[in-house]
Parts: C-alpha cells; structure tokens; sequence
C-alpha cells in the first residue's frame, strides 16, 4: 500500500510499505479516505523530533472499517469512522480516569506514556497519511459516525485532533459564557480554540497572529484579530479591559514560536499570554512542547534544545494564575462535538483550504510549512477502493 513515508528533514514521498493488517484480536483496519497534515507533523517534517527515517506519517485520520479482528464487537465493517490521535487501551490507570493521551499499555517505554499513530516517541505505530491504516483496540479508539459521514468528511476528521485538543485548550483555561479570551496562535490548533471559545459562548475572543489569512479566518468565526507584527497583543488586551487583562487564555503554538521576523523564541508566546490575561486567570497551554529538540541548539539555544525556556514565572506566580498543559485527550471529547456537527451547531471543516490527493502529499508538505498564503489546512485524500 502507499503511505507519506519521512526520508530526513524537509523529505517525504509517497512510497510502498506493508500492508495494514490484523495484528492482534482487538485490531481493526480501516481504509483511510481522509487525512490531514498537522503543524505537529512539521515539526518532525523539519527534523526537529527523533522522528526515525522510514516511518510512515499521520495522526488525524477518518475512513471506512474494511475488516475487524476476532475480539471486535461493536465496530463493525463498512462504517465510518473517526480515529483519536491517542491509541489507548481502554483499562490501564489513565485510560480509566479518562486520560487517554497518557495511556500507559500502548506506550512501549515504562517510563513515558501515551501512544499515537506516526509520531515521535509515542510508540512504534504507523501513521495514517496511507491507504490503510490498523487501529489497535477498535471499538474503544474508534469513533463511530453516521449516515452523513461520507458526505460531510472535512469537518468529522477534524475531531482526530484539532477540534478536541482546540477545546481542550479552553477547558484547561475554563472558558465560560461571557468570558474574555485570549488564543495564541491562528494555526488550525488556535482556530479551534477560539471557534470553541464562541462555541461555549466567550463575550470577547481575541486570536494573536501575524500571517493574514489566518488572522481572517479567526475573523470569520466571530474573534478579533491582533495582528502581532504591527501591534503588542497584550497592551491592545489590557486597553480593552481597563488594564486588567484577558479572564483566561490558551497557547496553541508551541516550542518553535516565532517572531514576524522569523526570530524563534520559545517563550514568545507563553510569556505574552501571561502578561495578556489578569489576575487569578487560567492558562490552556496545548502548544507542543518537548523535553528534547534536535533543531533547537542551532535555532535558539542549548537550554532550549533540552526543553528549557525562559518562562516569566515570577509573574505568572504575582498574578495567581493557573496553568493547564499537555496533549489533549481526545475521547473526553470527541463523541460530544461530533453531535455538535451532526446537529449543525459546528462547521470545523471552515479552516480547510486544500483537498488533495495523497500523492500529492510532498508538495503539501513543503507549502503548509512554509506557510505559503492560502495553505491553512490539507486534507489529504488516498485514492483507494474498498477490496
């Protein structure tokens, strides 16, 4: 089968590999019909993970179930269904406090934990930018859609990831109705973020960016956009709110943050989402941050090649406010914004500007990390047929 194969930084191509197949009972293979390319995927396009050469990319995958192994009992072949980021299993002590990005069967290595599907350090499992792809534990990983499924793929694959960890963002920030916000980042990440703050009724979202196409999408979903390479986002916060600040804000931009000058600082916007948001005010940080960063030494510097950043804790500490961090789990959510789309209350397929097919991945790549005009979202679509 063919699959978005990573061959070292700023090289993938679309390749031959094995064949998805049924590798233990409680496995499913699902065609894949819908994939996206993800801002995590750059990073380890870039080669700033230990991302290893050869392996297979994709972790935001919708398609249809073609075969199930002897152990699945809900799952059934020909549905439709929507694939968590986070392989999980269901039974192990995170699993069962709902904290499936942490899952601690599907993470091979006992001192880390949580599991996800063509990513580094998070297990062996091949991504789903392919044909096909195997889920492990079906019937608890996979998400079941309905009847509009086929028609409506670009805003049901949204909830691989994006939607939820978006929402995870305001979550972790506790965004309520009539609440101000603040999101870092109008990546696809921090557009979810923002459109969910609307969602749950936010009086005021601001979204803080300086690529334009982006800052307008943030636009078309009701927030105000701060345009970073022309203004201060927190002094035009504070202004707005007599000084005060934002009531909570979320970071969805992550280690590799970046001035308009092209300038990398990875406390750029943790810090500037401090200094946006009051006192006692909540922090949802889902940006990705890592404890190692390969690329990091050359673009910033050695303590942030090792994952430590210059934080405005002192601040953050003065003010009481509180900070929420992590990947988000994506089961806590997923099932309630799926009905959310299903009854026409969310749209998140708004942020998709390029439908392409799979083999048509290496250029993608290349334009969404560059950050070309126009390439907010690629859904990438395999040409197969069901066998």
């Amino acid at each position: 089968m063919k699959a978005v194969v990573y061959n070292g930084p700023h090289d993938v191509s679309v390749s031959e590999v094995p064949d998805a197949r049924i590798e233990h009972p409680n496995d499913i293979i699902v065609r894949i019909t819908s994939t996206n390319i993800c801002g995590s995927d750059l990073h380890m396009y870039e080669g700033r993970t230990s991302f290893e050469q050869g392996r297979s990319l994709g972790h935001e995958n919708l398609g249809e179930v073609v075969e199930v192994g002897s152990g699945v009992s809900k799952v059934k072949v020909g549905e439709y269904v929507v694939l968590p980021f986070n392989i999980a299993c269901g039974f192990c002590k995170q699993c069962e406090r709902g904290l499936t990005n942490y899952c601690l069967t599907m993470q091979p290595e006992p001192a880390m934990a949580g599991a996800a599907y063509g990513f580094a350090e998070m297990g062996p499992y091949a991504g789903g930018q392919a044909e096909y792809l195997r889920v492990p534990f079906g019937d608890f990983n996979a998400l079941r859609l309905g009847e509009d499924a086929a028609e409506r793929q670009n805003d049901y694959v949204m909830l691989a990831d994006i939607f939820p960890t978006g929402y995870h963002a305001t979550e972790m920030a506790g965004v309520k109705p009539g609440d101000q916000t603040v999101v870092f980042g109008a990546g696809p990440v921090g557009l979810m973020a923002a459109y969910s703050a609307v969602l749950k009724g936010a009086g005021r979202v601001w979204v803080a960016d300086h690529q334009p196409d982006r800052l307008a999408l943030a636009e078309h979903v009701g927030a105000i956009a701060i345009d970073t390479s022309k203004e201060d986002p927190a002094e035009v916060i504070k202004e707005a709110t007599l000084g005060l600040g934002a009531d909570n804000g979320c970071e969805c931009v992550g280690y590799q943050a970046h001035d308009p000058q092209g300038q990398e600082d990875a406390s750029l916007t943790l810090n500037q989402l401090i200094d946006s948001v009051r006192f006692t005010g909540s922090l949802g940080v889902v940006g990705v941050f890592l404890p190692e960063d390969p690329g990091g030494k050359k673009a910033q510097n050695e303590l942030e090649a090792q994952g430590k950043i210059p934080l405005d804790y002192g601040l953050m500490w003065f003010k009481g406010q509180r900070m929420g961090t992590g990947q988000a789990p994506v089961k806590r959510y997923n099932r309630a914004l799926r009905d959310l789309i299903a009854g026409g209350e969310a749209e998140p397929s708004f942020l998709v500007s390029h439908d392409l097919p799979l083999d048509e991945a290496p250029d993608a790549y290349e334009k969404f990390d560059t950050r070309q005009a126009g390439w907010t979202k690629v859904v990438l679509h395999p040409e197969t047929v069901p066998a």
